[in-house]
């Protein structure tokens, strides 16, 4: 017989949930958007495992729900995690949230997973709102293929490396970003990525969701006038086109650029960033020129 670590319809289930660890999807934003088998299951676990207590007693006081919490986050994930599987080896359910959306991503909750599969815990998942898929569904561009790529970088030149890592990727990219680096994040992916079409997805399923919809430059064109919009931010960046692969002298033209104004590592990044050529290749011949240059 195949076993699965799946709870059968609410109605159906034991009184009392089987052992092992319940990834639970919460909402995003509206607190209806839960489903009913994830409020049975949080019921009754013997503990919700939880980011911030706080964030999660106010979505379990919206739906009258009492189980104990127990607090599992990035600064405390190290220790927790041997004290929950153990938990759960003596036959404790315990069901794992984050603070909105679906557990294990941009957040420690895989690690955990990761173990209790290592240790024979059964993990069976709750699945429910997402903000990376609704941000994709509600941008209009290519849904087929995707890739989720987290949060972007803090500074400027970690930024560019990324999307210069990305560049050649033929999927539709999904970002997390803070709104107050948003304005300079979309100047920075528009000077390497180019004209694609994007979408800025904020405050989802909330009472001021918005989607803003255009280019790259027409998106960082109007959030280097407006400013900073407020509330959560998914940024979705549409497939590369058809484009031409760069050649030597389109190369070289970059890197004579960059070198006025960069050292010669930084140079090569940034074109190795903006061409989607390899930065060896590119410091290589950086370097090439730049003895050209003094020789002259």
């Amino acid at each position: 017989m195949v076993q699965s670590g799946a709870q059968g319809s609410p109605l159906a289930a034991p009184s009392k949930l089987a052992g092992g660890l319940y990834v639970v999807a919460t909402p995003i934003g509206n607190a209806a958007d839960i489903t009913l088998r994830a409020l049975d299951t949080l019921k009754r676990a013997d503990a919700i495992a939880c980011e911030d207590t706080r964030v999660t007693a106010k979505l379990m006081g919206i739906h009258g729900i009492h189980t104990p919490f127990v607090s599992y986050h990035e600064h405390n994930a190290a220790k927790m995690r041997p004290v929950l599987i153990e938990r759960m080896k003596k036959g404790e359910a315990i069901a794992l949230v984050t603070d909105a959306g679906t557990p294990l991503v941009s957040d420690p909750g895989y690690k955990l997973v990761r173990e209790c599969v290592a240790e024979g815990v059964a993990v069976t998942t709750l699945p429910g709102a997402s903000a990376p898929l609704v941000a994709l569904v509600l941008s209009g561009l290519p849904t087929d293929r995707f890739l989720f790529a987290g949060f972007l970088p803090n500074r400027s030149s970690a930024r560019r490396a990324t999307a210069g890592e990305l560049k050649g990727v033929p999927a539709t990219l999904v970002f997390f970003e803070s709104p107050q680096r948003l304005p300079e994040s979309l100047a920075d992916l528009a000077d390497i990525l180019g004209p694609r079409e994007a979408a800025v997805a904020r405050e989802l399923t909330k009472l001021y969701e918005e989607v803003r919809r255009g280019t790259l430059p027409e998106l960082a064109a109007h959030y280097a006038e407006a400013g900073p919009p407020r509330g959560e931010v998914v940024l979705v960046i549409g497939p590369p086109g058809e484009e031409a692969t760069p050649g030597e002298a389109d190369v070289d033209a970059l890197l004579r650029e960059a070198l006025t104004r960069l050292s010669v590592r930084d140079a090569a990044a940034d074109v190795a960033a903006r061409t989607g050529q390899h930065k060896r290749t590119v410091y290589a011949r950086a370097l090439e020129l730049q003895r050209e240059e003094k020789t002259k």
